[in-house]
């Protein structure tokens, strides 16, 4: 979804430095400062976004940064740190294809069939996902389900 986001911000780094940065993380980088600081780096371009496509695809790289930083306490919102970036990358391709579900429909099918047993183990030590969070929350919840299904 960085496209998205580069498409109409192609000056603002933060979303691509917070999945860089997720990216070191998963092969074998420290958990630190420089996940927390582009994460909510990310967050703020979301914020700072023109278009809400542009938003979700800042939000979904936040989220991947900070899924660093799942909790262990058996909280259903941590839920979001395991699939919040695919939840809004969905919601974003969605957006850009004038909110067609089934587009978000597939990707989330995409993200399934990608998740590791290892993403499924861990995530079923958490209650399902929370209610709420609209149209992201929704798709939060078809993931989850589809994962522990």
């Amino acid at each position: 979804m960085l496209e998205f986001f580069e498409r109409a911000h192609p000056a603002d780094s933060r979303p691509r430095d917070a999945v860089d940065a997720a990216w070191t993380f998963a092969r074998g980088g420290t958990r630190g400062k420089t996940l927390r600081d582009t994460a909510w780096a990310a967050l703020r371009a979301a914020r700072d976004a023109d278009t809400a496509a542009a938003g979700d695809a800042a939000r979904a790289a936040m989220y991947a940064a900070s899924a660093a930083y799942l909790h262990p306490l058996a909280d259903a919102h941590q839920v979001k740190h395991i699939l919040g970036a695919a939840a809004h990358a969905a919601r974003a391709a969605e957006r850009i294809a004038d909110d067609d579900r089934a587009v978000g429909a597939e990707h989330l099918e995409q993200a399934r069939r990608r998740a590791t047993p290892a993403v499924v183990d861990v995530l079923k030590r958490y209650p399902a996902a929370p209610p709420g969070g609209g149209r992201v929350g929704e798709l939060l919840r078809d993931l989850d389900a589809a994962l522990r299904g």
